[in-house]
């Protein structure tokens, strides 16, 4: 395995492999397989009749791979998941998904979701895809740019924002991370980095689908979990924890507790993390990526008769 403090140095590693519960003939899903860390951990919790089925959208996850008879690598966006279990007709009695973009990904210039380089404004997870960063720039309508920033980078001034990209690109195309750091330089407010970093998020989330995918793979992963099957979920900013803690908590995505729809239907899953499991202060200080990390924790409810 490539080295993995490169690629990526796994989150709430113990944390996780403690809340999956693991049984050594057990089918486990890591649903966002990365570096490979925490599926080398769940790897040596299983025995040799267990199998781990891995998902990674991004090619460049294969290089990570164990040579190991017990894993199968599929390479697809994880809210394809739950096809691939159905198929097979396999039922999986944990679930792990890390949130989080990899070290990797952040530290490969050409990638460009990093604001410390300069590269073409890529920001895709899965290269086969067709939209990128730059094509939102150069295409979206100025109500569309301001509604993104908005809602996926809490960027305060995304409407002055979205009026400055749509000016700008009326005299050049913004293709790269310099030229668009240069085109929004009077624009940002307070820490310079900081608000960089939101529009990144708002531009990468939009890039990948991030929101949609997320939600598809809990609305169909759940089905595909063993009675006392563990979904253990990594987040790593509010609008994500909000989806996941949402769904563990009452299977809908809606913010009303008392919905029609959710009291109509028995729920499958029983929250074990009232509140989230957050990384120590030893792993703060170790890997600072790690600090805005959330980890929840659901079980598949035994059927009664």
């Amino acid at each position: 395995m490539e080295n993995e403090t490169f690629y990526h140095q796994s989150v709430l590693l113990h944390e996780c492999i403690e809340s999956l519960n693991i049984i050594p003939d057990g089918t486990y899903l890591d649903a966002t397989f990365g570096g490979g860390g925490h599926s080398k951990e769940i790897l040596k919790h299983l025995g040799p009749k267990g199998t781990l089925i891995v998902f990674d959208q991004d090619e460049d996850a294969t290089r990570n791979l164990p040579d190991d008879k017990r894993v199968i690598f599929i390479q697809e966006n994880f809210r394809y998941a739950s096809r691939f279990v159905r198929l097979h007709h396999l039922k999986l009695n944990g679930v792990l998904a890390d949130l989080g973009v990899s070290s990797y990904q952040f530290d490969t210039a050409e990638r460009g979701f990093s604001i410390r380089f300069d590269a073409m404004l890529d920001m895709r997870m899965d290269n086969r895809t067709p939209l990128t960063a730059t094509k939102i720039l150069n295409t979206y309508s100025e109500k569309r740019l301001q509604e993104l920033f908005e809602q996926y980078g809490e960027v305060t001034n995304a409407k002055t924002l979205a009026k400055k990209i749509i000016d700008t690109r009326g005299r050049m195309k913004l293709s790269t991370i310099n030229e668009f750091k240069q085109a929004i330089d009077g624009l940002m407010y307070g820490n310079q980095n900081k608000y960089l970093a939101q529009v990144f998020q708002a531009l990468r989330i939009e890039v990948n689908d991030e929101m949609n995918a997320l939600k598809d793979f809990l609305a169909s992963i759940t089905t595909s979990l063993e009675e006392n099957g563990r979904l253990v979920l990594i987040t790593f900013h509010s609008l994500e924890d909000r989806i996941v803690k949402q769904w563990m908590k009452q299977e809908s995505f809606e913010e009303d507790e008392f919905s029609f729809t959710n009291n109509n239907k028995s729920k499958l899953l029983q929250t074990v993390t009232k509140k989230p499991i957050l990384p120590s202060a030893e792993e703060q200080k170790q890997n600072p990526r790690s600090r805005s990390a959330k980890l929840r924790v659901a079980q598949k409810q035994t059927k009664t008769t």
